[in-house]
């Protein structure tokens, strides 16, 4: 395998454990949100979505990337911009699986997850710590 794809894998495999750590976080404030508050449902997933964002740009800032860019507010712009376009992606699989399909709300949100993890890492990689 030539280095450089080597890398690459090594990259995919950090970022799937940091955001596993975030699927942990975003599920937690979304069960913590929905169930407990009693918040809108997409509501709660926007606060579990959000803060696990945060959490995941420092850790793939620091560990999956090791990026050292000084521009650290323009660079969790581009972070924040890629995912909330991810949320809308999320909110719209989820609400399709969810409402249309009837698949169990925690379910369709993993789903949701999912996908909107292989748009994350396609821009991230290759955009915001290029």
């Amino acid at each position: 395998m030539p280095p450089e794809y080597a890398q690459l894998l090594m990259k995919l495999v950090k970022y799937g454990v940091v955001g596993g750590f975030g699927v942990a976080v975003d599920f937690s404030l979304t069960y913590l949100a929905k169930e407990k508050l009693r918040l809108n449902p997409y509501v709660a997933n926007a606060i579990g979505f959000s803060v696990a964002t945060c959490v995941n740009f420092f850790l793939n800032r620091i560990w999956t990337f090791r990026s050292h860019d000084p521009a650290i507010l323009g660079q969790f712009g581009y972070f924040a911009l890629a995912a909330i376009i991810g949320l809308g992606l999320n909110t719209l699989l989820l609400r399709w699986l969810y409402q249309r399909w009837k698949v169990p709300f925690y379910v369709a949100k993993l789903i949701s997850t999912g996908v909107v993890v292989i748009w994350n890492f396609v821009i991230n990689a290759f955009y915001t710590f290029a």
